[in-house]
């Protein structure tokens, strides 16, 4: 549902820039620029009051840890339930409006410990074959959402709802059974949501003037329309979203396209910090422009007195890991191959790089272990039978696959 926020959750689409605009810190006059987006912020009802954080005073420390829970969406409706036009889907070799599974591409809990001075993002495999939440049995993680947004839409065609109004509201359930099943897969308790489409993500990248990323080997792709020669290169609309949709013809499939989601998001809030993005009115407008209809965040957000609480992170300040996995090619008996990953290990490993008693978030149990978070030591990209997770600082990304 739309949501005239005056002044208090207007930096939430900076803040979602895709996980690179959440960790930076902007200038007041940031803020009174970005105030345009009053009538077009799309808020949702997905987090329960009690994981819900309390506001702290602006330009304070974040005083409690919170995790983030960012999705990208292979959605063929904006965020205001309206379907794209063919013209933009052809742009962005996303078929036809009827072709979009509803189905969360790209899940990475980011966590902000407490201070504000750093972040974590846990990036997960689409496929991994976990139980969803809401008793729907073992599936691939990406297909919750879409589950809990089919499952709705019998009782909210009943309350009289159509159009595009039943396809937020539908949206939300679809929000909420994801959100659930990533809480019950990693332990964590997820006190904010955002997510963006497929032409959200695009046009991002088109704002902030491209997004620097480097190859190692030229790819052809005609799934995701990505062809691009090695080396480094400049990339913005639809030549962005196909490199960071691309996973077939990769050496180690969708880890591969996790380590390209990496290191793009890594180049683009550094693009964003060195391009001065939040003193520029020009680019700030552009921003603000695509943002408008493409995001979508729980209503319960205070997301400006959130980024303030955040200034002192730096672009150097954001840690991307990758969930271990045990295989690539798990058979299952109705979802083809899926992601084998083992539910205790992923929970360890996350408590271990995350959960000590100082940065624990909201709603979790740390035990008092005092575990320090994990190094930042490895590759972006986890070897296909890992166990041990994947990392790698933000200015370091490299070239991938």
């Amino acid at each position: 549902m739309l949501l005239t926020s005056r002044g208090r959750r207007i930096g939430g689409r900076v803040a979602l820039g895709l996980v690179s605009t959440v960790v930076i810190g902007v200038t007041g006059f940031a803020w009174t620029q970005l105030s345009r987006l009053d009538e077009a912020i799309v808020m949702a009802d997905v987090i329960a009051p009690t994981a819900q954080v309390p506001d702290g005073p602006a330009g304070e420390p974040l005083k409690v840890a919170q995790n983030i829970l960012v999705v990208g969406l292979d959605s063929r409706t904006d965020a205001n339930g309206n379907p794209l036009p063919q013209n933009v889907l052809d742009a962005l070799h996303a078929g036809s409006g009827d072709d979009g599974g509803d189905t969360t591409d790209t899940m990475i809990v980011v966590h902000i410990p407490a201070g504000g001075a750093a972040a974590t993002a846990i990036s997960i495999p689409r496929d991994s074959y976990v139980d969803i939440a809401g008793g729907f049995g073992k599936h691939k993680i990406n297909s919750a959402y879409s589950r809990g947004k089919n499952a709705a839409m019998g009782t909210l065609r009943a309350q009289g709802l159509t159009g595009a109004q039943l396809e937020v509201k539908a949206n939300e359930a679809g929000a909420k059974l994801a959100i659930q099943t990533i809480e019950q897969f990693t332990g964590l308790s997820i006190n904010h949501y955002a997510a963006i489409n497929l032409a959200g993500f695009s046009a991002l990248s088109e704002a902030v003037g491209g997004v620097e990323v480097c190859l190692k080997e030229p790819v052809q792709d005609k799934y995701s329309g990505a062809s691009f020669p090695a080396g480094k290169q400049l990339l913005s609309g639809a030549q962005a979203l196909a490199f960071v949709r691309q996973r077939h013809g990769l050496p180690n499939g969708d880890l591969d396209r996790i380590a390209r989601q990496q290191a793009f998001l890594s180049s683009m809030s550094k693009t964003v910090l060195d391009a001065g993005t939040f003193t520029d009115p020009t680019r700030l407008s552009a921003l603000v422009g695509a943002i408008q209809g493409s995001v979508v965040l729980d209503r319960g957000w205070d997301v400006l007195s959130f980024a303030q609480q955040l200034r002192g992170m730096s672009s150097g300040a954001l840690k991307f890991q990758t969930i271990p996995i045990q295989s690539l090619s798990l058979q299952t008996p109705s979802d083809g191959d899926a992601v084998k990953v083992d539910p205790a290990e992923v929970r360890a490993f996350v408590k271990s790089a995350l959960s000590s008693s100082a940065v624990a978030a909201v709603g979790e149990s740390t035990g008092g272990n005092g575990i320090k978070p994990v190094a930042a030591t490895s590759s972006l990209s986890a070897p296909p039978s890992s166990s041990a997770g994947a990392s790698a600082p933000l200015a370091d990304a490299g070239c991938v696959n």
